[in-house]
């Protein structure tokens, strides 16, 4: 029964054991579905069966037919224009992250957006390039093209001594390693494991790609300041990278850096003042797009390449390239480095698609995104781009522009395209280090995220702790090694968190959470996780009241331990026998159930014993066990958890069980788990059902019992002489 307060309620039940529940609410059994009547299932074809399918497959089919043209069209094309002339800059500017010429940053920035727009269900999302992709293929770009690569460049193309045979080889590193992102993206998705971005937690992307952000500034620093800077790829390349830039800091091109500054300086003005005043302009001020023609402009007019040296895009290919074709032994140092930017890519994506997708109302599917995603990147990287995913300032200029579909997504694709063939030649004189400036201006947002610690410590200490480890990692260890170790760091936190969740407990009450599975190998470290827990051992408890029980029966059987109104009476000063004569070949013995019935009197083994018999005192008297979390139990680990509950029951510690479901107890009982000693009554359903039962059972045994009726061995009177006692008399 509940009945409601207020805006409170209080719940009015009884305590339920799982035998109690069960006599009081049947179980229904249903009927598990085998392998084949899935496969029937997915085998079966119907009308609405294949129009669901067609339907989540190209989700185009859903809301394309539902365009309205009259409120939508205009706004998307406004949006699409903005958008694709972003797409454009940005693009060049993050093939700098990459390592190959700017060109083909058109193709990453043109390629993933005609097939996100078929395939994809986010609507505001700006498919193409993001810097920390970039940078993460970049990385690998520059690992096998590296001199220790040697006879894998040389396996690709025998004439390595040109720029222009290096440049391609490291196009078809980043085209390769791009494919194989695409296609483990596109299985995952196939395979329906869309739930793997939850193990990536807020706190832990965003450390990410702010260490990241910090990965691509340094990256830059050699466009801007016009050094020559070798790659490093292994952990600490950070500090390395900085140790050559400071080591030829005198080298810098003055051009470069001044303009570079100037563009930075402007860029960030401008942006504050759209984020500022964003209410009241239409749409935002295209500060990239009026910074690009003004310095290509100048560039050109000043003739910057031939009087300050500077570097130039230079001329760009127009059209198309024909796509790739695969080397294998590029193929081979590509997989791991795949594996973590499909990961990354999804989880960015997904993150940016859920916050728009729940500001304007609709659905999106995570595993429909991995196949969008998956094949966009496939498409992308067979002809020669690099991976995609999405950019957080391209999506917001895409849908604070007004775009309301990927309409505009496909209109910014066509201006992508009007680049590539015809425009391209526009941008020769642009300079690399303006590049790097546009590239660096986008990060603002990436790099503001190191306010995220103090909100993140207000609401939860664990998850700011995830992001700075997140943060010191990717920025030590790199971007691939430091996301798989803060992955491991994350996951480990979750044991924290559930060892050391803090629930009341009553005095004389322990509550241990058990973690799953619980199986042969790790039972050991169970136990002694419940020890350290409790802080005693069972065992060796029980063993030291057996061998104490054996002398007070030695004492008792020979009249030298004697009963009086006031206690006990001990008329010895000592005992010949030592431990190592009753440890001797009776261990077995010493591990059974303590039996007093033979004796006249009551022992409490908290209280001070005779001839200072040493027996470790404890003050629990109920141990629960929670098994919410255990969902596997194997026969030998079953074996060492019903030793453990015996040790605990037989020096009258009571275990109880919460949280376990009916299949893991029916399949106790199937085991022969139950006895006498361990009894199926131990079950409870809650652990404050466990409680109360609990603070029940000790009130009633403490107001029912009165443990002065029997005379009890402990804070007895000890008298120390050399006469016998004469024998004590029978418990009446």
């Amino acid at each position: 029964m509940i009945e409601h307060i207020g805006n409170r309620y209080i719940e009015n039940r009884p305590v339920y054991s799982a035998n109690a529940f069960k006599e009081e609410h049947k179980k229904k059994h249903r009927y598990h579905k085998t392998f084949l009547d899935h496969l029937k299932v997915c085998c079966s074809c119907s009308t609405q069966k294949a129009k669901r399918i067609a339907l989540s497959l190209l989700p185009i089919a859903s809301w394309l037919p539902a365009y309205r043209i009259k409120e939508w069209l205009l706004s998307d094309i406004v949006s699409g224009i903005s958008t694709g002339l972003v797409c454009v800059l940005q693009g060049l500017a993050y093939a700098l992250l990459v390592n190959i010429p700017p060109s083909y940053g058109l193709y990453a920035a043109f390629f993933p957006i005609i097939t996100y727009f078929f395939l994809g269900t986010s609507r505001h999302i700006a498919v193409g390039p993001f810097p920390v992709l970039s940078i993460m293929v970049g990385a690998t770009v520059m690992r096998l093209s590296s001199m220790d690569n040697s006879d894998a460049m040389d396996s690709y193309n025998s004439s390595m001594s040109s720029n222009s045979s290096l440049d391609a080889y490291k196009v078809m590193v980043a085209a390769t390693v791009t494919v194989l992102s695409g296609i483990i993206q596109l299985l995952l998705g196939v395979l329906q494991v869309g739930f793997l971005v939850i193990y990536l937690s807020e706190s832990l992307i965003s450390g990410f790609t702010t260490a990241a952000a910090v990965h691509v500034l340094v990256s830059q620093l050699k466009f801007m300041l016009q050094l020559s800077v070798p790659s490093h790829t292994d952990p600490f390349s950070l500090f390395k990278i900085l140790n050559s830039i400071f080591t030829q800091i005198e080298k810098t091109n003055i051009a470069d850096l001044v303009t570079s500054l100037i563009i930075l300086f402007i860029l960030f003005v401008v942006k504050e003042i759209n984020q500022r005043y964003k209410a009241k302009l239409p749409v935002p001020i295209p500060i990239e797009l009026i910074m690009t023609v003004i310095a290509t402009g100048v560039s050109y007019g000043f003739d910057f390449e031939g009087r300050f040296n500077v570097t130039v895009i230079g001329q760009m290919p127009s059209g198309f390239e024909p796509p790739i074709s695969y080397d294998l032994e590029i193929i081979k140092g590509t997989i791991g480095d795949s594996f973590s930017i499909a990961i990354v890519g999804f989880a960015v994506a997904f993150s940016v698609a859920s916050v728009y997708s729940l500001k304007h109302d609709y659905a999106i599917d995570g595993n429909q995104e991995l196949i969008a995603l998956g094949v966009s990147n496939i498409f992308t990287g067979s002809f020669k781009g690099f991976a995609a995913s999405t950019a957080l300032s391209r999506s917001a200029i895409q849908e604070s522009t007004g775009g309301k579909t990927q309409v505009a997504g496909i209109l910014s694709a066509l201006i992508v395209l009007i680049f590539i063939e015809n425009l391209g030649f526009l941008l020769a004189p642009l300079q690399k280090s303006v590049l790097a400036a546009l590239a660096l201006g986008n990060l603002k947002g990436m790099l503001m995220q190191f306010t995220e610690i103090r909100r993140l410590w207000r609401k939860d200490k664990y998850d700011c702790l995830i992001w700075i480890v997140t943060f010191i990692f990717v920025t030590v260890l790199g971007l691939a090694l430091g996301l798989a170790a803060s992955v491991a760091f994350q996951l480990l936190t979750i044991v924290f968190r559930t060892q050391l969740w803090e629930i009341y407990e009553p005095e004389g009450v322990k509550i241990f959470r058990c973690p799953s599975p619980i199986y042969f190998a790790n039972i050991n470290f169970f136990k002694q996780k419940l020890i350290d827990a409790v802080g005693f051992s069972p065992l060796r408890i029980l063993r030291k009241r057996n061998k104490a029980l054996k002398k007070i029966r030695k004492l008792q059987k020979q009249g030298l331990l004697q009963v009086t109104p006031k206690g006990f009476i001990c008329t010895v000063d000592g005992l010949k026998d030592s431990d190592e004569e009753l440890d001797n070949n009776q261990v077995e013995e010493l591990n059974q159930p303590i039996n007093t019935t033979d004796l006249p009197f009551h022992i409490d083994w908290n209280a001070n014993l005779p001839l200072n018999i040493a027996v470790p005192k404890i003050e629990l008297h109920s141990l629960i066990l929670d098994f919410s979390a255990v969902s596997f139990l194997d026969v030998s680990s079953m074996r060492g958890l019903k030793a453990i509950l015996q040790d605990f029951i037989r020096i009258k510690v009571d275990v109880y069980i919460v949280g376990a479901d009916d299949d893991f107890i029916e399949k106790l009982a199937r085991c022969e788990f139950f006895d006498d000693e361990v009894k199926d009554s131990i079950f409870f359903l809650t652990i404050h059902d466990a409680v109360l039962h609990i603070l029940m059972k000790k009130d009633y045994s403490t107001s029912k019992f009165n443990f002065n009726q029997v005379p009890a061995l402990g804070d007895f009177d000890v008298c120390l002489t050399n006469q016998r006692a004469s024998p004590a008399p029978s418990a009446q």
